[in-house]
């Protein structure tokens, strides 16, 4: 069984986070030892090589326009539930030139003009590409109906929108990993402690955060609704249990390497001759002399 099959949400099933313990590490394998996170560390390195393999081979294939395929990281948190530490962690052990990371704040008054899906099919990377969302499409349906920015008819109605949206997507060549960041709201308030005593953290603070906790217990039934309606057998969302760091990387780099590998990216073929090229190559010796015509 794979990291996939343990942390899935399944489709169809009810998601209870209660029962889901922010500082388990379900999947983690018997060799991890007794120190386990000296283990992921030194893991995640080697998943990290693995990650830039894929990555190139997805990029070379778009770039040799024999592909159309890309991927597509979606995470989702509460806040400081280590969407940027993930991306930093696992999408920094590839080439940026290959990467699209998209930051999704609050909507701006152009965005809030259209349909709330519009900022979010701009941000969408392109063919031979690895796109990371740090929160996404799925704010409209847990910011907007905890503080009931829009009527619940109107989120309600967004699962579906968004499981349609998903699946054009993943019919168009997309392959879609959505990942819950899970922490408790012990962890979250020791983590909003040490922005507080870091004074080179205090630019990530936001004292909005502090209020956001009087809502956990709603923003915890808008994702546990969010994941139960929205889990699909072609977009699953996973559920990473996140107060343990070394865990929450070692985990969401394995969902991607599990994804990637069931692409079975190959280099493109070159459409050349190679031994005519190198015996172009072998004749190539000496710098050619050119006439410089005067005018």
């Amino acid at each position: 069984m794979n990291l996939r099959d343990i942390l899935r949400v399944a489709p169809g099933g009810r998601v209870d986070l209660g029962a889901i313990d922010p500082a388990g590490t379900p999947g983690l394998p018997k060799k991890a030892g007794k120190e386990p996170k000296v283990w992921t560390r030194r893991e995640l390195e080697s998943i990290g090589t693995d990650l830039a393999s894929h990555q190139e081979r997805l990029y070379a294939g778009a770039k040799a326009g024999h592909s159309r395929r890309r991927l597509l990281l979606v995470l989702q948190a509460m806040d400081c539930g280590g969407k940027d530490g993930t991306t930093k962690k696992v999408a920094g052990t590839m080439n940026p030139q290959g990467l699209h990371i998209v930051s999704f704040g609050k909507p701006s008054p152009e965005e809030l003009a259209h349909d709330f899906l519009w900022r979010v099919r701009a941000a969408l990377p392109i063919a031979g590409y690895v796109g990371v969302f740090n929160r996404s499409h799925y704010e409209d349906v847990l910011v907007a109906r905890v503080h009931e920015l829009v009527a619940p008819a109107v989120w309600r109605e967004r699962y579906e929108k968004i499981n349609q949206f998903e699946r054009d997507l993943t019919r168009n060549g997309t392959t879609i990993v959505k990942v819950m960041l899970h922490i408790s709201f012990e962890e979250q308030r020791a983590r909003i402690e040490q922005r507080l005593d870091d004074p080179t953290k205090h630019w990530k603070y936001n004292p909005a955060d502090v209020d956001e906790r009087g809502y956990w217990t709603e923003y915890q039934e808008a994702y546990q609704d969010a994941l139960t309606e929205c889990s699909t057998d072609y977009a699953p969302w996973y559920v990473v249990p996140a107060n343990r760091k070394w865990y929450r990387d070692w985990a969401v780099a394995t969902l991607l390497r599990e994804a990637f590998a069931d692409l079975r990216l190959t280099y493109p073929e070159g459409d050349f001759d190679v031994a005519a090229e190198r015996r172009r190559l072998a004749a190539s010796t000496s710098p050619a002399k050119h006439r410089v015509t005067r005018r």
